[in-house]
């Protein structure tokens, strides 16, 4: 049986186009020889094909032989299965070609009488020979395709070096072999199968000659074959990678693979937990068949290898083959000779991961525990560090599964000594799913819960965790810490603010039997205000039951905790201790924990409005990051530094960079909700792009967990912001209720800071006068005994607001010197936006109300807005001048699009596709009504367009 896999369906060829170039005129120049070589499944039938089919020669006449495997090969059968189909002249036949007639009986009636049969066997052959390069000189120009060359049988072998030596005039002889080298054409190959050519290549001089040696496909050439295959333009990266290792780049692997495979399109788009693919029938009995030509040694260093799956050394395969070196290097060889296995750097592996697998599958399933457990014994004497992860993996599949828990419990604590906490958290699942006994489980859980802190886990670690305590096998110790650490975990990463606060809640009676300063440590923890969770007065009720128990917590790394704890406590809350608190944390907060809390400071003092503060802070928390690498703890700094930089005004780079946090931290909540509240934040006011905003703001709120008053409010806010902007005071409203609500809940008026504002704006613009100076009534007693500055500062802007209406007349000394101080006191904060948007309102008040200064005022807003780039700001401004009568000049140099659209013009133009009328569209980009109808009259033009129902086919929309 031939075990080549069959020919490769039509379709894209990728990787051969250039080798195609090169061959087509060599064979255009005859006599010529093509030799085309190359393992199974590289392309060989394919690229003869593509030859073939690309350089059709007038009048020629083309014969395909397929050599076949077999024990007992009939001679001259692959030529007499492609010479049987060809119709000679008979005028063109020399009398020798009669020889054939017993050979060729479906051209006896072309063939010239047979001549008398010699008497000697040897020259009968030979005449046989000579007849059959007759008949293949009398066919003209003639393309000769032998395949399969590595199962020739000796009288097809001795008729090509015939031709190959003496080649009729018009002949091209293209010929195939599988060989996993380039082979040494100038030399006999060997005996055996495997070796390429089984004879020598010597052509005389005035033959054109071409050599090939097939090499698989690269990785980026297995994703361009892919995605021809799939009908996608391109397919990422580490989906090509893993492909590439799947199938080894063979094109034959890589199309059995993605046909075979109904998940392939799908997981083409997204790799996160990518499945293996499907091992289809016609590539394991590829590899089965090879397996059969191998000796009974080989076999079992094959299996051997498929059992270790990483490159192995002689010595490691022939251990768990139970051979001796020199049994394990002849069998090697003999591997090797087949293309079984591949030699690299002094191991020895598959030549690509499907190849492993079929080779695993065909083991005897008795036999394959005995191997794994041979494995896992030989890798212990390994004489670098351990490899328990694999150590362990062989005695699972051994059925030794206290032994696996072991080595992973063992290469858990490894990787956290190293720093590792994600790893190690992984290793610790792993021997938690082992079936460990109960006293090892929990020991096992406590470990796991004490890394997961710092690790990025997904839900598989609270999940594990909820199901050791369930089994009520713990002491009051262990299911107190293990509770608190749950708590915690699923407070900072898995999105569940109220879940992690009462869990953590649950776990103070059990530490309290067992340990005061444990029980300190979680009070002190749930003591920490977010906008979801409780009211702020249960807060410092907890806070003060841990302050309580602080005299009594002996353990210096636990008094560190609670007064760092303590410290990030009072600092949210607004209160004015809390800046002692932190001037008497403790030298020994170090490391990770000073990496904590000095982010969380930097972020309290942030929205306090504390802003040198920040940065010492930051700075603190930066230089403990560096030196513990622990990613939980990177992107809280990362996202803590992001929120700082947006409220300072530095806006340049950041979007970019708030991009990559939100794309790498989806898997911590809170994090990724800043990260989403930052990109909504840009985009709307540096790209003004409404709609965009809208999305990523409205995640950022279902996203986040407990929210320390920024997400919510923030958010919050430029949804009003953007009503008031479109006229619609009421909606306005209705964006900013649900976080006020949260404000007023809890109490945590410092919070309002970012919502405060903009609320009494849509208050007062919807007609609620009343509800706008209970707004700015409760922000003053909420804030009184705070110190939280940016929280008095939106004080003073909401009293700017709330005073242009129901206080002395716009313009009048009263309300400006509002509005002054509110301005003062943002740009003393370091917070240019807000200082912007104070001059904005009151610039557009001063205008209303046909005072002096409007235009002045409102083009100090236009400057300050644009020195942070944010453009939807100040083409808002500008449409306020433009209402109100005052003409805007453009800057000089702007650059033109010429029949491009601008930005503008292609905004406009997409909202236009979605159907919007001008009026809708200059509500939503705050623009004229007039400059929307001109925009949309450019777009057509520049498009050749005559409708707007026209636009969305034209942009790809």
């Amino acid at each position: 049986m031939n075990s080549d896999p069959p020919t490769s369906a039509p379709g894209v060829l990728i990787g051969r186009s250039a080798l195609l170039d090169d061959l087509r005129p060599v064979l255009d120049r005859r006599p010529a020889v093509v030799v085309i070589t190359g393992e199974a499944g590289v392309g060989k039938s394919r690229l003869v094909r593509e030859l073939l089919t690309r350089t059709p020669p007038s009048g020629a006449v083309t014969l395909v032989a397929r050599c076949q495997e077999s024990g007992d090969p009939f001679p001259f059968a692959p030529l007499v299965e492609a010479l049987s189909l060809c119709r000679p002249r008979p005028a063109d036949l020399t009398p020798l070609t009669g020889a054939l007639r017993g050979l060729l009986p479906d051209l006896a009636d072309l063939l010239p009488p047979a001549p008398p049969p010699p008497d000697d066997p040897r020259a009968e052959r030979h005449r046989v020979l000579r007849a059959l390069r007759a008949l293949t000189a009398s066919l003209g120009r003639v393309v000769l395709v032998v395949e399969d060359l590595q199962w020739a049988d000796e009288s097809t072998c001795a008729f090509l070096r015939t031709v190959v030596s003496d080649p009729p005039p018009h002949l091209g002889l293209v010929l195939t072999a599988r060989s996993h080298t380039a082979p040494h054409t100038g030399a006999e190959g060997g005996a055996g199968r495997g070796d390429g050519l089984p004879f020598p290549l010597r052509p005389p001089a005035q033959v054109t000659v071409a050599e090939v040696h097939l090499l698989p496909l690269s990785v980026a050439e297995t994703g361009a074959l892919a995605a021809g295959l799939l009908g996608v333009r391109a397919v990422p990266e580490e989906f090509a990678d893993r492909l590439h290792r799947w199938t080894g780049g063979l094109p034959y692997v890589v199309e059995e693979v993605l046909r075979r495979w109904p998940d392939a399109t799908a997981c083409s788009t997204g790799t996160a937990g990518m499945p293996e693919p499907p091992l289809s029938a016609s590539v394991r009995r590829v590899v089965v068949e090879r397996l059969r030509c191998l000796p009974s040694d080989a076999r079992r260093v094959v299996a051997a290898a498929a059992v270790l799956g990483d490159p192995a050394p002689v010595h490691l395969l022939g251990a768990v083959a139970g051979l001796d070196e020199p049994e394990t290097r002849s069998a090697l060889a003999a591997a090797l000779k087949e293309g079984v296995v591949r030699a690299a750097d002094g191991t020895y592996a598959f030549p690509y991961e499907l190849a492993r697998r079929a080779t695993y599958e065909a083991v005897a399933e008795p036999e394959r525990p005995v191997l794994h457990l041979r494995a896992a014994r030989a890798l212990t004497r390994h004489t670098g560090p351990l490899p328990l992860v694999r150590i362990a993996g062989h005695y699972r599949s051994a059925g030794h599964h206290t032994h696996a828990v072991r080595c992973l419990e063992a290469a858990a604590g490894r990787a956290a000594a190293c720093g590792d906490a994600g790893t190690a958290a992984d290793r610790y699942l792993d021997a938690l799913r082992g079936g460990p006994s109960a006293v090892v489980r929990d020991r096992l859980a406590l470990k796991l819960a004490r890394v997961a802190l710092n690790a990025r886990t997904g839900p598989q670690v609270p999940a594990a965790l909820r199901q050791v305590l369930d089994r009520r096998s713990l002491g009051p110790g262990q299911s107190g810490e293990i509770r608190l650490l749950l708590g915690l975990l699923l407070r900072n990463q898995s999105g569940s603010g109220l879940e992690a606060l009462e869990e953590i809640a649950r776990a103070v009676p059990d530490l309290l039997a067992v340990s005061t300063g444990q029980a300190a440590r979680a009070l002190s923890i749930i003591a920490i205000p977010s906008l979801k969770g409780w009211p702020i007065g249960e807060h410092r009720r907890l806070l003060a039951e841990a302050d309580r128990l602080l005299p009594r917590v002996d353990e210096e790394d636990l008094r560190a905790a609670v007064l760092a704890n303590r410290a990030t406590a009072l600092a949210l809350m607004g209160d004015p201790s809390a800046w002692q608190a932190v001037a008497d944390l403790p030298a020994a907060i170090t490391g990770e924990g000073a990496a904590r809390v000095h982010a969380n400071l930097a972020g309290a003092a942030t929205a306090l409005g504390h802003p040198e503060r920040a940065r010492v802070f930051q700075a603190r928390a930066w230089e403990a990051v560096r030196t513990n690498h622990a990613p939980y703890l990177e992107a809280f700094v990362e996202t803590t530094d992001m929120l700082a930089a947006f409220t300072g005004g530095r806006w340049k780079g950041l979007l970019e960079r708030a991009e990559r946090a939100e794309a790498q931290y989806r898997d911590v909540p809170d994090f990724h909700a800043e990260a989403l509240l930052v990109c909504g934040l840009l985009r709307l006011h540096t790209k003004g792009q409404t709609d965009v905003a809208r999305r990523l703001l409205e995640r950022a709120v279902r996203t986040t967990a407990l929210d320390t008053g920024i997400v919510l409010t923030s958010a919050a806010a430029a949804a009003v912001r953007v009503h008031l902007a479109a006229d619609r005071p009421a909606q306005a409203v209705q964006a900013m209720e649900g976080a006020l609500h949260q404000v007023r809940r809890t109490g945590a008026w410092v919070w309002a800071t970012a919502l405060a504002p903009p609320a009494v704006q849509a208050l007062v613009r919807d007609g609620r006068d009343t509800e706008a100076r209970r707004l700015v009534t409760e922000l003053a007693e909420g804030i009184a005994d705070r110190d939280a500055p940016a929280a008095r500062a939106a004080l003073l802007t909401c009293r700017a607001l709330l005073g242009a209406t129901s206080g002395p007349q716009a313009g009048t000394g009263g309300s400006d010197a509002l509005y002054a101080a509110a301005a003062d006191a943002w740009a003393a904060l370091e917070r240019p936006y807000e200082a912007a948007y104070v001059r904005e309102a009151w610039g557009l008040r001063l205008l209303a109300a046909g005072a002096a200064g409007g235009r002045t005022v409102l083009h100090e807003a236009i400057a300050a807005y644009q020195d942070i780039d944010a453009v939807w700001d100040v083409l808002r401004c500008q449409r306020g001048l433009r209402e109100h009568g005052q003409v805007t000049v453009r800057r000089p140099g702007a650059l033109g699009y010429g029949d491009h659209l601008s930005p503008r013009e292609r905004a406009v133009a997409r909202l236009a596709s979605l159907g919007l009328s001008n009026r809708e569209i200059a509500r939503e980009l705050v623009l004229s009504h007039r400059t929307v109808e001109h925009h949309v009259a450019r777009a057509l033009r520049k498009l050749g367009l005559s409708s707007r129902t026209e636009i969305g086919s034209q942009l790809g929309l």
